[in-house]
């Protein structure tokens, strides 16, 4: 997959546009994030309705690395707190809080479409609404 059409992936990401997982997962994609996983398309979508409830996420490739069946990319993932949430996908959140990831991701592509995404974590932080930053570790 060529960066240009994989960065259309992100872009409609970043806008909280589900369908672009229609346009680029596989119906049975398993994607694999710590102890999270998700199983298929819907997995993916009902995880994100979820989040994106209350936090906006941004993602920033760094790098990113191809050939016809896999893409490897460095990522940076912001997410802000856009309301107070007792039961957000990382536990209880208050308005204003940020996450940041810093990781690798690699993808498994079958005719251009997602098989498999797993996420490894170099780290995982929250700051806090006085501006304390915690490293977390992975938080699934």
């Amino acid at each position: 997959m060529k960066k240009e059409v994989f960065m259309d992936y992100i872009n409609r990401f970043n806008k909280r546009d589900a369908t672009a997982f229609e346009g680029y997962l596989h119906p049975d994609c398993v994607i694999v994030n710590g102890t999270l996983v998700l199983q298929g398309m819907q997995g993916m979508k009902d995880h994100y309705a979820h989040m994106w409830q209350s936090i906006k996420e941004e993602l920033n490739v760094e790098r990113f690395i191809s050939d016809d069946e896999t893409i490897a990319i460095q990522m940076w993932t912001h997410f802000i707190v856009q309301r107070d949430d007792d039961n957000s996908v990382f536990g209880k959140v208050k308005k204003g809080e940020c996450f940041d990831y810093h990781g690798i991701i690699m993808y498994e592509l079958k005719n251009n479409k997602y098989t498999s995404i797993k996420v490894s974590y170099l780290s995982f932080s929250r700051t806090d609404l006085n501006g304390n930053k915690k490293e977390l570790g992975i938080p699934h």
